[in-house]
């Protein structure tokens, strides 16, 4: 927020030292498409007062919902490729469990999500190339008016494609891996053979950190390679061929026009592209950044190498959503709400009003469930009783829940502590974001848009312009009613008398 207020003072400044201040409010001209298309259908301009072409409402309305079509499709397309991803890591998890390899089998889980990132990651990469060319079909179909037009919504189709196609699979991570498996003795399964995958003992923190870090160092190594190392290999492969047409001494006396010729082609979305990876990697850093804390460093890094300016459009959206993500990382992914309700409500402390080390003991006791082994479905019964570990077989195991033990009235079902810990879940998220959002507009409104020193010059201007037209304005005042009566008269002049 402090990183955007002084954007905004630094922006303002420069709109001003290029005389841009009211420039967008300056009427546009109509694209040359959008008038070849509906140049038989022209209507008067309310503003400029001449006849323009005009898109009946109804074409319009059939253009935007074939173009909403479009996009809803290619979410689903999205959607459908982080099933195949999960459903890839659900049946190759037990694969690598049975593995041969005993490094590959005691880390079965990290092995999955080690692969199924890098799968997640070529996917990614493969559709950002068919985005582009979806977002250009669609936004031509509307035919927007004027070139701004055009670009908003060319700029809103893809970030809406690249950061769904980005982050689909880390939401999935985030807020749904693990949450639907069942109990032991009741597991889901997908097609009633595999069990849906569950987190890594120690939290869903460790696979959605995997998941981040593994994408952004190879997307950044990637977006590096292709704005750095594609082009020299394809000005050093052009050179090679010059050199082998003309020689040496040829090239060098090569005129201007021809060495800029044999450069590479100037991508038309260059600058475009700059922004979206800008505008992606803002979002990247800060969604989940409770679950990955390196991501801003790394983004830092990768920035140093490619320092380019930010778009704090699409970044102020991202900011806000940035806030509610983290705060349902914090109070779902996490431990830290569970913690804090054993520390106050469960623990030995608990009562007391205070909360330390020694509150916590007996923590992880308190978040392990009862399971009587007996009650283990035929297709997951565990290949040992358990007697070398403790010279007699095992009749219970524990399981990370809160659920009531197999002897009670309701056996497995969620205890008053689940409860008491979804309850402080919801009410950490809303205190939370309020909070934040409290803290953000009120840096917002202590630090203006404007610096003092550029809004007294403004106001000097316009002084300095009301004192030089002060002699003419009862003058400019009648020309404007005439003119206004003028063109009012040639607008109703066949109703008017």
């Amino acid at each position: 927020t402090v990183f955007l207020e002084f954007w905004k003072r630094r922006r303002a400044v420069i709109a001003y030292d290029w005389d841009l201040i009211d420039w967008e409010e300056e009427e546009e001209e109509i694209r040359p498409q959008f008038e070849a298309k509906y140049s038989k259908k022209e209507r008067m301009n309310p503003i400029s007062g001449k006849p323009e072409p005009y898109q009946a409402f109804t074409d319009k309305c059939s253009r935007l919902i074939v173009s909403a079509s479009g996009i809803f499709f290619m979410i689903c397309v999205v959607i459908a490729a982080v099933f195949g991803i999960v459903i890839y890591r659900v049946v190759t998890v037990s694969t690598f469990a049975a593995f041969k390899w005993a490094l590959i089998r005691n880390n079965s889980q990290v092995a999955t999500t080690g692969t199924a990132v890098c799968i997640n990651f070529c996917i990614i990469m493969l559709l950002n190339v068919l985005y582009e060319k979806v977002a250009l079909l669609l936004t031509n179909l509307e035919q927007p008016r004027t070139e701004s037009e055009w670009e908003n919504s060319f700029t809103l189709k893809m970030f809406l494609f690249q950061f769904v196609n980005l982050n689909s699979s880390t939401f999935y991570i985030a807020f749904f891996l693990g949450r639907f498996t069942g109990h032991p003795g009741a597991y889901l399964r997908l097609i009633n053979r595999w069990r849906l995958e569950e987190c890594h003992p120690s939290g869903c923190l460790i696979d959605l950190c995997m998941q981040m870090g593994i994408i952004m160092v190879l997307k950044q190594t990637w977006n590096n390679f292709m704005e750095l190392g594609y082009p020299l290999i394809q000005n050093w492969w052009t050179r090679r061929k010059v050199r082998q047409e003309h020689g040496t001494e040829r090239k060098i006396n090569f005129p201007q026009w021809e060495k800029d010729y044999n450069l590479q082609p100037m991508n038309a979305y260059g600058l475009f592209d700059e922004y979206l990876e800008m505008i992606l990697q803002f979002g990247f850093t800060t969604i989940f950044v409770a679950a990955f804390p390196l991501a801003p460093l790394l983004a830092l890094l990768n920035n140093i190498i490619e320092i380019r300016l930010d778009a704090y459009k699409f970044e102020f959206g991202i900011g806000i959503l940035s806030v509610i993500t983290n705060a349902f990382v914090i109070a779902i992914t996490s431990d830290f709400i569970p913690r804090l309700v054993y520390a106050y409500k469960y623990g030995p402390c608990a009562g007391q009003g205070e909360a330390g080390q020694k509150c916590m003991v007996g923590y992880v006791n308190a978040s392990l469930s009862v399971f009587r082994i007996s009650d283990f479905e035929n297709r997951s019964e565990p290949e040992s009783d358990g007697s070398e570990f403790s010279g007699t077989p095992l009749k219970y195991c524990r399981y990370r829940d809160y659920r009531d033990p197999p002897h009670s009235l309701a056996p497995y079902g969620y205890t008053l502590q689940f409860w008491h810990v979804l309850a402080a879940r919801l009410a950490f998220i809303i205190v939370f974001e309020h909070l934040v959002f409290c803290i953000k507009h009120l840096i917002s409104y202590l630090i203006p848009d404007l610096p003092k020193d550029l809004r007294d010059r403004m106001r000097r201007e316009k002084y300095l312009i009301q004192e030089m037209i002060g002699h003419d304005q009862v003058t400019v005042e009648l020309r404007a009613k005439v003119l206004n009566l003028v063109y009012f008269s040639q607008r109703c002049k066949s109703t008017c008398t």
